[in-house]
């Protein structure tokens, strides 16, 4: 008690000053469709997201001082509204997409009602634990962003701008995306590739390993906030799979004449790319899943006493219910809690009733259980996010391992009660993708309530703010994950067709009615000399095709396919884009692999033990096994790109540790000019690959195309991919080490602190 009675917040109780006002709120908004999009396109491409309460706060700075003077807790007011975007995208990308390795569809109606349902879940539950957690234990629970954010807004609330340094990162980066886009200008090649393939005395060496990067800013700027030494882990397991694995699978399968399990091609017949998803993915699975197991166990006794110590002391003191509350300890009543969350519990079972998942429908008893089991595990973790958030920050926080209990824990009981069909392995992602979004979506509430605190907001302001937030958001959240699924997807052609009965589909093959598009563009590969090339063919009479969709089917391997009903075989394999190279998803494929593994036991457990046994081994090592295994499922395209920014952020360290100029709190390293930088590019990134994508659906629906650089050009050579990176990377370097004069504001801010 003695650290809540000395404390005074920057803004007094008894102050008043702007807060909720509208323009903080559209601001917020604004913020929060922008940041949600681009988490969501960042976070299924490198399985990574980063918080974005200082970017926004920054922003927020400098955006309403040209517009006037504002007051610190209308700043706050935006960058809570707009901070929602970030973690409800965080929660949505981590599950939602396992509906598609389960060979179901994504609607944007159900990413909307199970975003918004997990959003509010996660306010509702996390109002009563604020004062216990924020307020009561003060000193005990630091929240580290949070509190970093509170001293950039007292920064900028004296004078201070790191805007520069965002808009500097935002503008340069963009335009490097822009003609290194292979959606967008293209002018140079988006990922210079190399297959390595020495053939002394026709011996092959390492045929079927490659060394490629996606060379975007968002990937850089991801790098540099992780630093080298995470950074590097992911790489390794990149390294792993790329260089070892599937070198020795070539080398070992290469003489077999038919396919290998599960593939459905010979192995000397892949590319690195086909190996990759093939071979690689289902053991990578299989390593996030152990190592997604270990975490939990190993953050076990931390959740349990966040759990204990939450229930301890959530007892409201009888004699201050009647006492008017300061401005700074006024929450929204908890009348409104109880009843929000009685009347989502009412709204998520009708949802579930009277909208199944299309091919995925239970019984009303099933959906009941399901809005009740949302609310048992929701609160549970997120009791337990708010606290250990509190404690590691959001960026550590176990949220997948939460998630992976979860689902656990709902596919035992499913498996006991017999609900084992592929619906209700439907059900179960819908229930771990809200308490997941709730979880999620309360860590990053209690790091604002935090920063709030420390300035003096007023909390039931901030709560609505995150609710406004929620709202606004999951738009942009669910429009972005189905333009990625539907711009990242291919059509590739089976090497020999498979003869199928339309009126006789094998169990678990479903009619899904006409294909709708008359223009397809089909990948062909074919085998010339010692390599695989790839042949595109386009088609204008798609509309001929049935699409089948295959769940659980014992001769067909999960996925779409085109049916020709002219030959009577499947002719083409329809690639969504969300699993796929540039999109893999690692955490939703995870998810979808504990729900298989326990409900249909449906899984190529050879190559998933095989995932299982490199975690155990990398364990032994004394490595911590999520980073490396998310690595080793990940592309080394996008590992490598993430390990050069890690790499800058080691330069950059020695360099200023060298002349005694580096941060010297976490709250410096949070916001100096090196982060603050690759946030820009980590947004321009993300932004300008969705105008990419929003190109590949316009030509997708008008038939139009998009005129781009030729790939005929001089200057399309993976070398000159190689150059304009380092010349990326160089400018991270330089700013890095270029000092704001906000930094001394900052400074001054700690001290006075201190």
């Amino acid at each position: 008690m003695a650290a809540r009675t000395s404390f005074r917040p920057f803004v007094a109780a008894n102050e008043s000053r702007k807060e909720l006002s509208v323009r903080a709120l559209l601001l917020g908004a604004v913020f929060g469709v922008i940041f949600g999009a681009v988490t969501v396109y960042v976070g299924l491409r490198a399985g990574l997201t980063v918080a974005a309460s200082i970017p926004i706060s920054v922003l927020s700075i400098s955006i309403l001082r040209a517009f006037g003077r504002a007051s610190i807790l209308e700043n706050n007011i935006v960058q809570t509204t707009g901070n929602a975007g970030q973690s409800i995208a965080s929660g949505v990308i981590f599950t939602l997409p396992a509906l598609i390795f389960l060979g179901f569809d994504l609607e944007s109606t159900r990413i909307f009602a199970l975003a918004l349902f997990g959003g509010w879940l996660g306010v509702l539950f996390m109002i009563p634990l604020r004062r216990q957690l924020i307020v009561e234990e003060h000193g005990t629970l630091t929240y580290p962003e949070g509190t970093a954010c509170a001293d950039v807004l007292q920064a900028g609330e004296r004078g201070g701008s790191f805007a520069s340094r965002v808009f500097l990162g935002l503008g340069l980066g963009g335009l490097y995306t822009l003609f290194q886009n292979e959606n967008l200008l293209s002018l140079f090649p988006a990922t210079p590739n190399w297959e390595p393939n020495f053939d002394p005395h026709g011996q092959q060496i390492l045929r079927g390993a490659a060394i490629r990067a996606d060379v975007t800013p968002e990937y850089l700027g991801v790098g540099y906030i992780i630093g080298v030494k995470v950074s590097a882990i992911m790489l390794a397991g990149g390294v792993f799979s790329w260089l070892v694995l599937m070198p020795a699978i070539v080398f070992f399968g290469k003489h077999l004449p038919g396919p290998l399990y599960p593939g459905v091609v010979p192995i000397a017949a892949m590319s690195p790319s086909e190996l990759w998803s093939t071979y690689v993915r289902p053991m990578g699975a299989g390593a996030v899943a152990a190592s997604g197991l270990i975490t939990l166990l190993r953050t076990a006794p931390t959740i349990v006493s966040a759990l204990s110590a939450g229930f301890a002391k959530m007892g409201v003191k009888k004699g201050a219910a009647a006492e008017q509350p300061l401005r700074t300890e006024h929450d929204i009543p908890m009348s409104v809690v109880i009843a929000g969350s009685v009347v989502l519990i009412g709204l998520m079972f009708l949802f579930l009733e009277f909208q199944p998942i299309p091919g995925a429908q239970v019984g009303w008893l099933a959906n009941l259980a399901a809005s009740l089991l949302v609310v048992v595990f929701g609160f549970l973790f997120v009791t337990v996010s708010a606290r250990i958030v509190g404690i590691v920050g959001s960026s550590a926080s176990p949220v997948s391992g939460m998630t992976i209990a979860t689902l656990m824990a709902v596919s035992a009981i499913f498996l006991v009660k017999g609900w084992t069909s592929p619906a209700f392995g439907a059900l179960a992602i819908t229930i771990g993708g809200m308490v997941c979004i709730a979880a999620s979506n309360a860590g990053d509430t209690s790091q604002d309530l935090k920063t709030g605190y420390l300035i003096g907001a007023t909390p039931w302001k901030q709560q609505v703010a995150v609710m406004v937030g929620v709202i606004i958001s999951v738009f942009s959240i669910g429009a972005t994950l189905n333009a990625m699924n539907k711009g990242l997807e291919s059509f590739q052609r089976l090497p020999t067709p498979r003869a199928i009965s339309l009126a006789a589909l094998p169990d678990g093959v479903t009619n899904q009615g006409n294909f709708k598009r008359d223009h397809l563009e089909v990948t062909e590969r074919r085998a010339a000399g010692s390599s695989v090339k790839a042949e595109h063919t386009e088609l204008t009479d798609a509309k001929k095709f049935v699409v089948l969709n295959s769940i659980g089917s014992a001769t067909l391997e999960d996925g779409k396919y085109l049916y020709d009903p002219a030959t009577g075989k499947i002719a083409v394999q329809w690639v969504q884009g969300i699993g796929s190279e540039k999109a893999a998803a690692p955490q939703g494929r995870l998810m979808a692999t504990v729900i298989n593994g326990i409900l249909s036991r449906k899984l190529p457990w050879s190559l998933v033990l095989l995932g299982v046994a490199l975690v155990i081994g990398i364990e032994l090592l004394g490595v911590r096994s999520l980073t490396f295994a998310v690595g080793a499922y990940l592309s080394i395209g996008t590992t490598l790109a993430i390990f050069v920014g890690g790499v800058v952020r080691w330069m950059v360290d020695s360099a200023m540790a060298r002349h005694g100029t580096g941060p010297k709190t976490e709250a410096e390293t949070e916001i100096s000019s090196g982060s603050l930088y690759a946030s820009g590019l980590i947004a321009a990134g993300g932004i300008m690959g969705l105008v990419g994508v929003c190109v590949k659906l316009y030509e997708a629906a008008t038939d139009k195309v998009v005129p781009t650089f030729s790939e005929t050009n001089p200057l399309h050579r993976d070398w000159v991919s190689v150059l304009m990176f380092a010349a990326l990377a160089f400018s991270l370097y330089y700013f890095a080490r270029k000092p704001m004069d906000s930094e001394q504001i900052l400074e001054q801010v700690e001290s006075e602190e201190q």
